[in-house]
């Protein structure tokens, strides 16, 4: 499911990705003004908001995510550049993220900010301020760098295939969509450009300053929220935090209150949805059972890497090096992969799963 959204205030595009099997969906650069409608929008089409991804922190509007974040619990996720507090995931480059089947890779493009970011879905670029219609974005405030972002651009963009849609951030003339051949090719900033050609047209646009400048960038370092709302954001982090302190030093807490708080931050999948993960094939298979377990019987080409051991055996296992790359765990009922994808997300791994059910799911 696509669906591209436009503020007219501000010229700026909001994009909704779901994948039709398992209602869980993104937002691209989301909009504080149309929350109403976004979360309509999730309602009318039973959809479970998982990311809210932004492509830099905008200085022309002020983002939905934390208010999207209050009231769906989406993760926040920002380039690990953007300078943006109360993140809840920070963007690496390559990183990709899943929507059930659907698979969403970040490509850094640095320049109309340090922390830009673009995002690759199936033949899509979601390019936000860097690469627009027949343009670009400026870079002459916030970091900016005209040389980083002809070189994101030529190299990064340039180099997907031609008939690759683009989807930008803005475009001042109610333009929707164009391609990469298309930008390559008739770009007036871009095309047949030399690097020094671009910085100097970059250096004499001499655009107005942003209107809202002055409130969107402080307000989007923290997710889109006011001051009293990002104090109250704060204060029930540390809350959470300090409770699952507390609970841990005092012995006030079961194994089965940790594998429930675990539940609560990572991304489990059924029997159904595993089967045709593994089909795919782009997928490594972790069984954090213990070693007698897994002698007595596992998942085709699952790899054995038993819960207490996995912090100290990482680095052996060459399946495990790219952090990006989509890990699905399991154990005999769920338990101990709910809390094995926690520290492997707490290491850096940003597309873990965990096996609802676990090996006995499997079986039945």
């Amino acid at each position: 499911m696509f669906k591209q959204l436009f503020d007219p205030a501000t010229w700026t595009y909001t994009y909704l990705i779901a994948d039709e099997a398992t209602k869980e969906a993104a937002f691209i650069d989301p909009v504080n003004t149309h929350l109403d409608m976004y979360l309509n929008l999730l309602k009318e089409h039973g959809l479970t908001l998982k990311y809210s991804f932004e492509t830099h922190v905008h200085a022309d509007h002020i983002t939905a995510s934390g208010l999207l974040r209050q009231q769906t619990g989406a993760k926040t996720c920002v380039s690990k550049f953007g300078g943006a507090q109360l993140v809840d995931i920070e963007i690496n480059d390559g990183d990709v993220f899943t929507l059930g089947e659907e698979k969403i890779k970040a490509i850094p493009t640095p320049g109309h900010t340090p922390g830009c970011t673009s995002f690759l879905w199936r033949d899509r670029l979601f390019s936000g301020d860097s690469l627009f219609i027949a343009g670009c974005g400026r870079t002459d405030f916030q970091g900016g760098d005209s040389g980083s972002l002809y070189d994101a651009i030529t190299q990064r963009l340039f180099t997907l295939p031609g008939d690759t849609l683009v989807y930008p951030g803005h475009d001042y003339q109610q333009r929707w969509v164009s391609n990469i051949e298309q930008e390559r090719t008739t770009n007036p900033r871009l095309a047949h450009k030399t690097r020094e050609q671009f910085i100097d047209i970059m250096n004499n646009l001499n655009l107005p300053r942003p209107r809202l400048i002055d409130e969107a960038v402080p307000a989007n370092r923290y997710c889109g929220l006011d001051e009293n709302e990002r104090t109250q954001a704060m204060k029930e982090r540390e809350k959470n935090e300090a409770t699952v302190s507390f609970m841990m030093q005092s012995g006030g807490t079961t194994g089965q209150d940790l594998v429930a708080m675990a539940k609560q931050n990572i991304t489990e999948v059924n029997v159904e949805m595993a089967r045709n993960l593994l089909k795919e094939g782009d997928i490594t298979l972790v069984d954090t059972r213990e070693e007698s377990e897994f002698a007595a019987g596992h998942i085709d080409n699952a790899i054995l890497l038993p819960r207490g051991t996995i912090e100290f055996k990482l680095s052996t296992i060459p399946e495990m090096a790219d952090k990006s790359k989509p890990v699905l765990i399991y154990c005999r009922t769920g338990g101990r992969s709910a809390l094995a994808a926690q520290t492997l997300q707490t290491l850096g791994y940003t597309n873990v799963l965990s096996l609802a059910g676990g090996f006995e799911g499997w079986n039945k």
